[in-house]
């Protein structure tokens, strides 16, 4: 017969939860809390008196939100596909066995540590239309350059570059991570099979990958909704509003136009958005996902 456990006691129990005291402390303050206060300001109007509805009501007639929903929206679409497989590109290169190889990591991975701020000054730098680096670049072929900040077209694409430069790196870290749990077998296998290299990436390694892939492509959402220092230091969101993003014009409602009745309406409706996108990825990429 098998031994019956002995009941855990009361005293074990009381020390269990009280270890988990300062976390939910911590979760209650940081996250309920602020999201509490939040939805409750949100439903208050511009002379904090309230209940109302009309900061939802507004965003339906807001065209500067609108603009800077779009923005955003195709922001995240462009900057997220192209930083994964750019960064997954860079880790299966420098995978490899090359000589350097931990230089040129740690080279490619150096724009994630630099604070925002200063990849915004320095890109900053190369976008400038007289003595930029890029239109000085240009300037050798005999093409001049246009100005990369203050045109409507090419102001929002121009910030993209700049944030797909910061996060390839970043997320080449976990792929790196990826590669270096996938069992070497399976390359050996392949090459006794004959199998190509692009091949064995697309029917092993690249399945291998995918929760890699799917934890990145979540963070990178995040990331390219909530940073916006480079916004706030390389255009302010112009001009005409073609490079206003959706935390920049939170920031801009709530502390230019003192309205935070209406910044904490549009931070839920944020909210929400990124909550429907992280469940759409999940359900997207969840039923190619090799769990080992």
């Amino acid at each position: 017969m098998k031994a019956r456990t002995a009941p855990r006691r009361l005293p074990d129990q009381v020390f269990a939860y009280a270890l988990l005291v300062p976390a939910f402390a911590f979760l209650v303050l940081f996250t309920v809390k602020p999201l509490v206060s939040t939805v409750l300001s949100s439903l208050r109007d511009r002379r904090d008196e309230g209940p109302t509805l009309d900061n939802y009501r507004f965003l339906a007639e807001d065209e500067v939100f609108r603009k800077a929903l779009v923005n955003n929206l195709l922001f995240s679409a462009l900057t997220v596909p192209v930083s994964l497989a750019l960064a997954m590109l860079l880790a299966v290169l420098l995978q490899r066995a090359l000589r350097g190889k931990a230089l040129l990591r740690a080279g490619v991975f150096a724009p994630a540590i630099l604070p925002v701020v200063a990849i915004a000054v320095i890109w900053l730098y190369f976008y400038q239309p007289n003595i930029g680096v890029i239109n000085e670049v240009l300037g050798w072929f005999g093409i001049t350059g246009p100005d990369w900040l203050g045109d409507t077209a090419l102001v929002l694409p121009s910030l993209m570059a700049m944030m797909v430069w910061k996060e390839a790196g970043f997320f080449m870290i976990f792929y790196l991570a990826g590669l270096q749990a996938i069992d070497p077998e399976l390359d050996e296998a392949s090459r006794l099979e004959g199998t190509g290299r692009f091949t064995h990436f697309r029917r092993v390694t690249f399945p291998l990958l995918m929760p890699t892939t799917l934890f990145a492509a979540i963070v990178a959402l995040a990331d390219s909704i909530k940073m916006v220092d480079f916004v706030f230091v390389m255009t302010q969101g112009g001009p005409d509003n073609s490079s206003n993003l959706l935390l920049y014009y939170i920031y801009r409602v709530t502390f230019a136009q003192h309205w935070p009745q209406y910044g904490a309406a549009i931070s839920l409706l944020v909210i929400g958005v990124l909550v429907a996108l992280a469940v759409l990825q999940i359900r997207l990429l969840d039923r190619r996902i090799h769990y080992r």
